[in-house]
């Protein structure tokens, strides 16, 4: 029996070459049960021509399945389903079911975020015209062919242990290497291996540190700060003090007498970009040791300061050992590869290892892998010239349209960084705001979800540049301008 060529269609959302689409359509196909075993399949000539693509596209994805046992060739009769392909399960037929089940009594906790930060940043975000969105990186600036180089290398016999083995609590010792001797001397940090470990990302380098430190223990964060901090930490217990920032951030004098353990984010200031001045570092340094405290220091986005030198890290200042540091790539390199690192005591490192281990092991061989050959052979460096080159030019382009057309910044970073926190009159609620916008192909990041308690502030928003080219600037902050001015006149 023959499959009809009618059957076959190419999903436009399918990623992937032409070949390789083809070929992922008709392994599913098999694998589904819907082309069983010794069915032909339509020759390349009818199925080229149903498709409209190339014969030698569709050929080259029937050979590869042929090479995988998927497909048979018999001679001139054409491709057919190997009698050595895969069988789909047979399970009859299933039981209709119904959830009986009342999950409020079954979980014992829930930890869904009242609004999830990623709520305001639609999957579709980059097809929006003027994506104002924080975090995400531009495929323009992205070092794609040293990537997959490294990528490649990787996967060489060479590194197949570090590929393939299962490294319990260990990490790859060429990417501790490379952050010891050259990440963490930048920031003015001298760490051993022993004080170092590879997470998956900041937010698991933070996850292990509220379970390490924040269970039921009292603890100072920032107010506004990173709203899934105040998840994790409310998840083991911790009894939260927000300490409201300035224009210089964290004020070491306001934090509680009875605090455990304190979150801050002194280089770029979790969502206003202030950055925490010299002296006030050292005042949180020794309001720490007045508590008997610990710091947790997330040092995110340090990479991007290129309008000056960034300053030393609260970790490169610490006599007493009492800070934990917190690295990430994700900003600098791409959200998606989840690699961040821990710095702290070697005793620390120890429990936060063990942790890690009794999760996730340890953060896949292959990533680390390329990631350290992509740090060792100065792609990344070269990378952050590139990035640092394109954030200045973005954000004289922000500050030029802003003051153009009269909105307000109510923080910016010194330094750098990637994004401007933004204040809009009192009675607007920056979530219709961002709604209302999103019609006109802007997106913005609404600001009421970094702040804590009752009467949150709801006109704050954030405007992330990083993934918006210069030119696009102007228009979008003129539509911003445009439809703050029209619920003004509606309020």
């Amino acid at each position: 029996m023959a499959v009809p060529v009618e059957t076959f269609f190419l999903s436009q959302n399918t990623q992937g070459t032409l070949q390789a689409r083809i070929q992922q359509m008709v392994a599913e196909g098999i694998l589904s049960g819907r082309f069983r075993n010794g069915e032909k399949l339509p020759s390349t000539r009818q199925l080229a021509k149903h498709l409209g693509v190339s014969r030698i596209t569709v050929t080259l994805a029937y050979t590869e399945l042929q090479a995988n046992d998927y497909l048979v060739s018999r001679g001139r009769s054409g491709y057919f389903v190997s009698e050595n392909a895969p069988q789909p399960p047979n399970f009859g037929p299933l039981a209709p079911s119904e959830d009986k089940v009342d999950w409020d009594r079954a979980l014992a906790r829930r930890y869904l975020p009242e609004r999830p930060l990623g709520a305001a940043k639609p999957t579709d975000w980059a097809s929006y015209r003027f994506p104002f969105i924080y975090g995400q990186a531009d495929a323009k600036l992205f070092d794609h062919a040293n990537w997959r180089l490294c990528a490649m290398q990787a996967l060489g016999a060479k590194d197949f242990t570090a590929l393939t083995q299962d490294q319990f609590d260990m990490d790859d010792s060429e990417l501790v290497t490379f952050i010891a001797r050259h990440s963490l001397p930048r920031r003015g940090i001298i760490a051993g291996p022993d004080e170092i470990l590879i997470t998956m990302g900041a937010q698991n380098a933070l996850w292990l540190a509220a379970q390490l430190l924040g269970q039921k223990r009292k603890v100072a964060v920032e107010d506004p700060c990173y709203p899934e901090l105040r998840s994790l930490l409310r998840q083991v217990g911790a009894q939260i003090s927000p300490v409201p920032v300035d224009e210089e951030g964290l004020p070491p004098e306001n934090i509680p007498k009875s605090s455990q353990v304190i979150f801050t984010t002194p280089s770029h200031q979790c969502p206003t970009s202030s950055t925490l001045p010299r002296h006030r570092r050292e005042a949180l340094l020794k309001r720490a040791a007045e508590l008997d405290a610990i710091i947790v220091e997330d040092d995110y986005e340090f990479e991007m300061s290129f309008l000056s030198p960034p300053s030393p890290a609260l970790k490169s200042l610490d006599e007493d050992g009492r800070v934990v540091y917190v690295g990430s790539f994700s900003k600098s390199l791409f959200p998606g590869l989840r690699l961040g690192y821990l710095v702290g005591s070697a005793e620390f490192i120890r429990e936060a290892r063990a942790l890690r281990a009794s999760v996730l092991r340890h953060p896949p061989g292959h990533i680390q892998r390329t990631a350290a050959y992509f740090l060792s052979l100065g792609h990344y460096d070269a990378l952050i010239r590139r990035i640092g080159v394109a954030l200045t030019e973005r954000r004289q382009a922000m500050e030029t349209a802003i003051d153009q057309y009269g909105l307000e910044i109510a923080g910016k970073g010194a330094h750098g960084g990637s994004s401007l926190w933004m204040q809009a009159p009192t009675d607007i609620d920056t979530h219709i705001f961002a709604q209302n916008l999103r019609d006109k192909g802007v997106l913005i990041e609404p600001g009421e979800a970094f702040f804590a308690g009752p009467g949150k502030p709801r006109n704050y928003y954030r405007l992330g540049y990083s993934s918006i080219p210069s030119e696009r600037i102007p228009e979008g902050i003129a539509r911003i301008s445009e439809a703050l001015a029209q619920m003004n006149q509606q309020g």
